[in-house]
């Protein structure tokens, strides 16, 4: 399954360029993710989903590449937990919008396994598409934080474990009611327009009967 998505930081080309670079500075914005642990270049750690009363654990890890000639990063993730599994190649393009904002453009290959591949491939890019702007939305705020504070509120680390609270399990239903919506919104309509249509016919039907 491949998605497109984009959004946008309130930061000039170089600065998001640079603050990009730090995947542990970037985790907590990430819905339903907790970093546990660094090693290299390798980032592992645990995102927890919801969908109803449907809960999900998925433990794995992910590597950055960072191409700083093109200003493009690539991620490979891997993830496994108690109702599937998921796969995904991520590959993250910067381009400068103005003097004071980055546009960042991502392609995502994604292989979802188990219960919640059953959502299908509309409302998974759908949600996909809600996740990253709630994404592009906490990241706005933990830089509006950053500038009042005058200092990085999450330091570059390495080698190590992390100590990260843990985060609300993110709410699949609650990201793909929207989607859902729009979905079901049409055929709702389309269905109150044909029952008047419905009863028409049978009411003609009737006649034609009556009359013979």
């Amino acid at each position: 399954m491949q998605m497109s998505d984009t959004f946008s930081i309130a930061r000039p080309f170089d600065d998001a360029w640079q603050l990009l670079h730090d995947p542990s500075r970037l985790a907590p914005c990430v819905p339903g993710a907790q970093l546990t642990a660094v090693h290299g270049d390798r980032y592992e750690g645990i995102v927890s989903v919801r969908l109803g009363v449907l809960a999900a654990r998925f433990e794995g890890s992910a590597t950055f590449d960072f191409d700083d000639d093109r200003r493009r990063i690539i991620v490979q993730a891997t993830g496994t937990g108690n109702h599937g599994n998921a796969e995904a190649h991520i590959t993250a393009r910067l381009e400068p919008l103005t003097d004071d904002s980055t546009q960042v453009n991502v392609d995502t290959e994604l292989q979802v396994g188990g219960r919640f591949a059953q959502l299908g491939r509309g409302v998974i890019a759908e949600v996909s598409t809600a996740l990253t702007a709630q994404f592009a939305g906490n990241l706005a705020a933990s830089i509006d934080v950053e500038r009042h504070l005058g200092r990085d509120v999450f330091a570059p680390v390495g080698g190590k474990r992390i100590e990260m609270p843990e985060p609300e399990a993110l709410d699949l239903l609650d990201a793909a009611r929207r989607p859902i919506m729009k979905r079901v919104i049409p055929l709702v309509m389309l269905l109150a327009l044909g029952r008047p249509t419905a009863r028409r016919l049978r009411r003609r039907r009737s006649a034609r009967r009556v009359g013979r």
